[in-house]
C-alpha cells in the first residue's frame, strides 16, 4: 500500500491521534517501531494503520512510513485552501507534506475552538477536495447522555458534519463520547453498539454506499479493553488517543483485530 491510499469496504482501521506530543527524535522513534512492527507482519496484519503525528512532523513520519502499511495525516485542516489565515493549515498542505487523511471535528477542537457542525463539514469538504480521507469526529457530552439524547445528538452532528458526497472512499466517521475521552472511562458495551448502530442505519439511509463507510469507536480505548470493542457489531476500528503514543500499547490494539 502507498503513502496516500488506503483499502475501504469496512476493513478494520486503527487510526492514532497523537495530538499535541512528539518532537522530531521521539516522534520519528514510535513511528518507526510501528512500521517495523508492520513490515513485519506482512499480510498477517488485519487491519489498516494511520498515525496522526503533530503537524510539525509530518513530512518526516510521512517520510518514514512511505511505501510500507502505515499511512500518516493530519489531526485537522483549515475550511481554506490558502489565504490569510495565520497558524492554520490547509487541507492542500497536508497533502503536499504527504498526508493521506485529515481528523477533522474531533470534540477537542469542537471545545477548545468553538467548532460548529458547519465548520466541521466544511473541513471535511476541503479535504476531500484536495483527495484526502475525512476522519469526521462525532459524540455526546456526559450531560447530553444523561438527558437520554446522546443518539439525537450524534446523528444530528453526522447530518450536519459529513459531506453530502461521503461514501466508503472518501469518509470514516469516528464516534468518541466525549466524556470518555483521555478520561479512562469507556461506555458499557450496549452503549457502544447501540450509537454504531444507529449510525450505521443513518449512513445506509442518507448516503450511497453509506452502509460501507467505516464507524470508528474512540474514546479511551486500550489494550485491556481493545479486542471486547473491536469485536462489537458495527465497530469497524479504533481512533487511539492516549495508548497511541507507546508502540507497545498501540500494537497490541493493532493485534486485537486480528
Amino acid at each position: 500500500m502507498g503513502p496516500t491510499t488506503m483499502p475501504q469496504l469496512r476493513r478494520p482501521l486503527i487510526a492514532g491521534n497523537w495530538k499535541m506530543n512528539g518532537l522530531a527524535a521521539e516522534g520519528l522513534t514510535l513511528a518507526s517501531e510501528i512500521a517495523t512492527r508492520a513490515a513485519e507482519a506482512g499480510s498477517g496484519l488485519g487491519c489498516d494503520i494511520a498515525i496522526a503525528p503533530p503537524a510539525t512532523i509530518l513530512r518526516d513520519v510521512a517520510a518514514r512510513l512511505a511505501g510500507g502499511p502505515v499511512i500518516a495525516g493530519g489531526q485537522d485542516c483549515h475550511t481554506e485552501r490558502t489565504g490569510a489565515h495565520t497558524g492554520d493549515i490547509s487541507a492542500a498542505m497536508l497533502k503536499d507534506a504527504g498526508a493521506a487523511f485529515a481528523i477533522v471535528g474531533h470534540s477537542e477542537r469542537r471545545a477548545d475552538h468553538d467548532e460548529d457542525d458547519d465548520m466541521v463539514r466544511a473541513k471535511a469538504e476541503a479535504a476531500l477536495a484536495d483527495g484526502l480521507i475525512a476522519i469526521v469526529c462525532v459524540g455526546e457530552t456526559e450531560e447530553e447522555r444523561d438527558a437520554g439524547d446522546a443518539v439525537a445528538v450524534v446523528i444530528a452532528q453526522i447530518d450536519g458534519s459529513l459531506p453530502a458526497g461521503a461514501n466508503p472512499k472518501t469518509a470514516v466517521v469516528a464516534y468518541e463520547p466525549v466524556w470518555a475521552i483521555g478520561t479512562g472511562r469507556t461506555p458499557t458495551f450496549d452503549e457502544i453498539v447501540e450509537i454504531h448502530e444507529a449510525i450505521r442505519s443513518h449512513l445506509a439511509d442518507r448516503f450511497d454506499g453509506g452502509e460501507g463507510i467505516r464507524i470508528l469507536y474512540g474514546g479511551s480505548v486500550k489494550p485491556s479493553n481493545a479486542a471486547e470493542i473491536l469485536g462489537l457489531q458495527d465497530v469497524d476500528g479504533a481512533l487511539v488517543g492516549g495508548a497511541s503514543l507507546k508502540a507497545e500499547d498501540f500494537w497490541a490494539i493493532i493485534e486485537a483485530c486480528a
